[in-house]
Order: C-alpha cells, then sequence, then structure tokens
C-alpha cells in the first residue's frame, strides 16, 4: 500500500498541482490531506477546489478551525495584525460550499494497512491540532502529545518541517509543507520559506515500512505572480515575500 500525504497547502495553488502531478507518476493508492489548506496564500479558493474535484480525505488544521470558527484564532495566540487580516481575506473568498467541504475534515483520520497495523493521520498532535512535534521535542511532552494512542505508524503536518521519527516503536512522520515549507522550526527572528514543494508518501507491504520524503520543483516565478497580481491584504504580500527565499 502506497499513501500519499499532503500538508500545509496555504493557499498556494501552484504548489499543490505540481505536488499533485508527482502523486500521479508515483501511482500511490490514496491521498490524506493533514490539513492548513487555504489560508495565507494567494489562491484560497483555487486549492479548495482543486481538492474538492480531486475527492481528498482532510484532516482539521488550525488554520481551518480559525475560519470556521472566527474568533478561534485570539483565544489560542497572540496573532499579528497581518495574520488576522489575512485569514479574515481568505475566509470572503470561500464559498458557503466551500466552507461545507473543509466542515467535513475530520479530527484524525485512521487506515488500516493489515490486520494488526494502521497509520493515524492528525495534524499537530493526537491531542489538539496545534501541538508541535519536532525532531527535538522531549519524550516526555510526546509521550503527553500522543496519549493512549498507539499505532504503527502516525503523521501529521503543523510545522512545515518534513520528520521522520521513531518513538516507543511508533514511527512518526512530519509530511512538511506542500505551500510554505520552512527551513527550520520553532520559527527564529528570521526563517525562509523553501523554493519547493514538499509532501511524503508511506509504503507499507509485508510487514515492511519505508517512508519517502519527496521534494518537488515549482515554478517560482508563477508563484510569484500570484502572490503580486492577487488581491491579498499588502501586509501578507510583504511578509511573504520578506520570508521567502527564492530561487535565483
Amino acid at each position: 500500500m502506497r499513501i500519499a500525504l499532503i500538508s500545509d497547502i496555504h493557499g498556494n495553488l501552484i504548489s499543490l498541482e505540481a505536488v499533485l502531478a508527482d502523486i500521479d507518476r508515483e501511482k500511490v493508492d490514496q491521498i490524506v490531506c493533514l490539513g492548513d489548506v487555504a489560508t495565507i496564500g494567494p489562491q484560497p479558493r483555487e486549492v479548495v477546489a482543486k481538492l474538492k474535484a480531486s475527492g481528498l480525505t482532510g484532516i482539521t488544521g488550525n488554520h481551518e478551525s480559525y475560519l470556521l470558527n472566527p474568533g478561534t484564532i485570539d483565544e489560542e495566540m497572540d496573532a499579528p495584525s497581518w495574520l488576522v487580516e489575512t485569514i479574515e481575506w481568505c475566509a470572503r473568498q470561500l464559498t458557503g460550499e466551500d466552507l461545507d467541504y473543509l466542515h467535513s475534515f475530520h479530527p484524525l483520520i485512521e487506515i488500516s494497512l493489515d490486520a494488526e497495523s494502521s497509520l493515524l493521520c492528525f495534524h499537530g498532535s493526537p491531542k489538539s491540532n496545534t501541538d508541535m512535534i519536532l525532531a527535538t521535542t522531549p519524550a516526555a511532552e510526546l509521550d503527553e502529545m500522543l496519549g493512549e494512542h498507539r499505532t504503527t505508524i502516525m503523521a501529521g503536518g503543523h510545522s512545515h518541517v518534513q520528520m521522520v521519527r521513531q518513538h516507543n516503536g511508533v514511527m512518526i512522520v512530519n509530511a512538511g509543507s506542500v505551500g510554505e515549507p520552512l527551513e527550520h522550526m520553532p520559527i527564529k527572528e528570521v526563517t525562509h520559506i523553501m523554493p519547493w514543494a514538499e509532501y511524503t508518501i508511506v509504503n507499507w507491504g509485508k510487514g515492511i515500512l519505508s517512508i519517502e520524503s519527496r521534494r518537488v520543483p515549482i515554478d517560482i516565478d508563477v508563484v510569484r505572480q500570484a502572490v503580486l497580481t492577487g488581491d491579498m491584504p499588502e501586509a501578507a504580500k510583504a511578509v511573504w515575500f520578506r520570508l521567502r527565499r527564492w530561487a535565483a
């Protein structure tokens, strides 16, 4: 079985299309979207339309929560004004049908691999879509995030950094980010959005597990034009260009 995991698209249709084209060439059995699909980037409506047309199963990320439950972002974090403004702009781009689609996402999705093995998918952790599981997360904190869940593989997103980590016999995977792969997490004073798109393929067969953390080249100039020519808030455009490391 080959399962493609995509996450953190953040309104970047160009990167999403590049990843879906690569997935199509890889002949996977299933695609799971791990959340955060339609905020921050310049093409929220187009990304949702693409996902709906593809019939993908989705996980509720923290940014879906922000879109569907206005005010949640203020409760969960001290968000900068540009982020609040951008999320509000993204929400205005989406139709009622788009929001209904996002409402259909799930907190957790468990996929059976065989009679004794399964893959558990979430956004941040099984406990919360705002938890951050990193390679450096202390074991005791990770135990708290995982709770009583014990599956062969666990997979999430949220950090925008690809990762494969073994913890007490469980393989923990971060799929990375389709739309905004980051140079490092936690974010320091300045970070960069890397000039590619990321996703992961989980391979399982006859009890053998392998993980493919994939980087897909994207047309940076096309992404640049989408940001420049779209009507997203100017503050968001400025932040996007300050953070992004554009290819030469």
